[in-house]
């Protein structure tokens, strides 16, 4: 159950973290979407473990292959079908919670729900598995590249630290310049210094992915129950370690008046517009052809390098103590996952709209 997102662009997943691999179906793939491998795999790079000195140490290439759905070069329109399998499970770094509960992870709720659980990093609840949405979401990105749609997301706030830039005011071509992904450069060193001391006293830190997408078309969403800005909240709570959501002028929007936050239309160049977009480019739950931005808080990793009080499954008082490879920050690496839930949330909008050909 559950593990399956989207309509007429679905994607289901599965595999654990430490079993053979990870892998993902598309159903409902459009024919005719060429076939990037280069571009997949670099998605799959900024999302994989080890790739710089404030991210988890596990070293896994995440190299993928594709079983089924192309041929010579281009979709076919069939089920497409990836897998990125497993090469540096350290198992025994587990061992010791095989039957302890770690604070704030799912330790507890699996072992109740399902009566058993995968504890070997945490198995299926593993942020692991986002590698395969990574891996789907680099399919709907080379679709959406053809119908000029593009998505960027930063980070715009670790911990305490956080731009003060909005998304018109940054260059996205910076984001990648630095190994915190934040194109705010003066701000980025000063996330990666408190990321690299919160790692050094073997805790953690939140923070902040903010994401625009561009080009996209007036229409997209379906009211009353499926609106747009409904289905990309579900889309980024369904992300690992996601404690909220806002879109436009989000929380802040409540502190106006209706008058300050009203978006005003104008005809430019005989196209309707808006000259503010508080409304982050929905309204009514329809998409309005401005820009959709939204922020989207990830909490600090629950797994801390500090030996915590906690109990086993009896009821009994243990200590757990922190071992394995883990981020101190999950930030970075969230980056490419919140892109790429973004690009299948609007892929699926825009196919619920149009045929099974681009």
């Amino acid at each position: 159950m559950s593990n399956s997102f989207g309509s007429a662009f679905k994607i289901t997943t599965f595999g654990e973290s430490h079993g053979r691999g990870l892998g993902v179906t598309i159903d409902g793939c459009p024919a005719g979407i060429e076939v990037d491998m280069e571009f997949i795999q670099s998605e799959l790079t900024r999302r994989k473990p080890g790739q710089s000195k404030i991210t988890t140490q596990r070293k896994e290439p995440d190299e993928f292959e594709i079983l089924s759905g192309i041929f010579e070069g281009k979709t076919t329109g069939t089920p497409l079908s990836m897998v990125i399998f497993n090469t540096d499970q350290k198992s025994k770094d587990y061992s010791h919670i095989a039957d302890s509960f770690r604070p704030s992870h799912a330790d507890y709720t699996y072992q109740e729900k399902y009566g058993i659980r995968d504890y070997r990093g945490g198995g299926r609840s593993s942020a692991r598995e986002t590698a395969a949405r990574v891996a789907a979401g680099a399919i709907a990105k080379l679709a959406l590249k053809q119908l000029d749609i593009e998505i960027f997301g930063y980070v715009s706030q670790a911990g305490d630290i956080k731009t003060e830039k909005s998304h018109t005011e940054l260059d996205f071509s910076l984001t990648e310049s630095n190994i915190v992904r934040c194109p705010d450069t003066e701000v980025a060193n000063q996330m990666i210094e408190l990321i690299n001391n919160i790692r050094k006293q073997g805790d953690t830190i939140g923070g902040v992915v903010s994401c625009v997408i561009k080009g996209t078309p007036v229409g997209l969403g379906e009211p009353v129950f499926d609106k747009l800005h409904a289905r990309l909240g579900a889309a980024m709570l369904g992300i690992n370690a996601v404690k909220g959501f806002e879109y436009g002028s989000g929380f802040e929007g409540a502190k106006m008046k209706g008058s300050e936050h009203n978006d005003k239309f104008e005809n430019k160049d005989g196209k309707i517009k808006t000259l503010t977009n508080l409304s982050g480019g929905i309204q009514g739950g329809i998409s309005n052809g401005e820009d959709i931005y939204f922020n989207v808080a990830f909490k600090p990793v629950a797994t801390i390098m500090r030996d915590q009080d906690s109990v086993d499954k009896d009821g009994n008082t243990v200590t757990v103590s922190g071992k394995g490879r883990h981020d101190p920050c999950v930030v970075p690496r969230a980056v490419p996952i919140v892109e790429a839930m973004a690009a299948l949330t609007i892929l699926d909008f825009y196919l619920l709209n149009k045929t099974t050909k681009l």
